[in-house]
């Protein structure tokens, strides 16, 4: 099945994405939202920091489902190395954790042995909306890599990133 996810070939580059695939919770939908625009250090329009993509058709979806139709878009695989997907998880937890999933393939490393090491803890993990902006910066500008937040959530009692301070 290919997923059309309208919208992003006009996303600011500079913005992370969610991928919206759960419509069941408006309230939860907008707290989740009120949360990242809170936590954005954007210098304009907080919600300019982040690009929504409302994909109901990927509702229960798993992530090489996610994953297929990102790099189904050839332009927005080589400019996201992470989006943030709110599933009904997202919607149904009071912390309201996005699924954070790294665009990352195999085909992307020179050796199986680097691969490895960024996939360790798994290609996905829950991040709280406060610690999207940090990620997605972080990744974007090479100072950190995916498995340094992956690491960080696989530590957590519940398998969220919450933040490193």
């Amino acid at each position: 099945m290919m997923v059309a996810l309208s919208g992003l070939s006009e996303r600011n580059e500079f913005s992370a994405v969610v991928i919206r695939t759960d419509f069941t919770d408006e309230a939860a939908w907008r707290e989740m939202t009120a949360e990242l625009e809170r936590s954005s250090h954007y210098d304009g329009d907080p919600v300019e920091s982040y690009d929504v993509v409302d994909a109901p058709e990927l509702d229960g979806a798993d992530t090489d489902a996610i994953l297929a139709a990102i790099l189904a878009h050839e332009k927005l695989r080589d400019q996201l190395s992470v989006v943030f997907v709110a599933d009904s998880t997202t919607m149904g937890a009071d912390h309201h954790a996005l699924l954070a999933v790294s665009t990352i393939t195999r085909e992307d490393f020179d050796d199986d042995e680097e691969y490895e090491a960024m996939v360790e803890f798994g290609r996905e993990f829950r991040t709280v909306p406060s610690g999207v902006h940090s990620i997605h910066a972080n990744l974007e500008l090479a100072n950190m890599d995916f498995e340094d937040f992956s690491s960080s959530a696989h530590e957590d009692s519940e398998g969220v990133f919450r933040s490193f301070s």
